[in-house]
């Protein structure tokens, strides 16, 4: 593979400072961890977005949590069609082979991705409409979203789609069949959170007042 090239120093000496540092202070927990496989509590879907970093805000260990991060934190719909679904593999590998308790949405403030869905949808960027595009065709995840909010004013609109993509991919992970079973049968939870990257703040969603309150 003639395109791939060694790592830029900088990531090399970071690495080294952990491994005589962090991990040598912690040797036997990562050795546990390596020999018991991992069972995580939660699965925690969240945005690719470099600001987000799930484990730092809940201050969480290595194996505690199960992450998968995509675009704009979403999951599309049960679709069983046979094609590459990296969301839905996630998702199901955690549901029912890891048997986690908590499923977590984490969307955030000044996303990317969302704002591309709000431009698209409301036709400022024709070039998502392309269906050579990944993230326009990944967005049209979030078009339910989007008509529930276009009415709101357009400098608050995309705040709220933000929190709308949480929505959404809460009620695209009840068509999973099994995720429905085991939420019904209580042995699973799904969570829905909004984080404010610039001021530390959190929201979880409601589901008796239909929105976000703080944590």
């Amino acid at each position: 593979m003639d395109h791939a090239k060694l790592l830029p120093s900088y990531l090399i000496q970071r690495y080294h400072g952990w491994k005589a540092t962090a991990y040598a202070e912690n040797r036997a927990w990562y050795r546990r961890l390596a020999e018991s496989g991992q069972h995580p509590r939660a699965m925690i879907i969240s945005c690719c977005d470099s600001r987000v970093h799930v484990t730092s805000i809940f201050g969480a260990d290595e194996g505690e949590f199960f992450i998968h991060r995509n675009i704009a934190n979403l999951v599309p719909p049960y679709t069983p069609d046979g094609k590459n679904h990296g969301t839905s593999a996630a998702v199901e590998y955690a549901v029912t082979a890891l048997k986690v308790a908590h499923v977590v949405v984490l969307g955030h403030s000044n996303c990317g991705g969302v704002q591309g869905c709000h431009d698209m949808c409301s036709g400022h960027a024709p070039e998502l409409l392309e269906a050579s595009s990944f993230v326009g065709r990944w967005m049209d995840i979030l078009r339910p979203g989007y008509e529930r909010v276009a009415h709101i004013e357009e400098s608050l609109r995309a705040r709220a789609l933000e929190k709308e993509a949480v929505v959404v991919s809460l009620e695209n992970l009840m068509t999973f069949p099994f995720v429905r079973a085991a939420v019904e049968d209580d042995r699973l939870t799904l969570h829905g959170l909004w984080t404010d990257v610039g001021e530390g703040g959190l929201e979880q969603y409601d589901p008796v007042k239909g929105g976000f309150v703080g944590v």
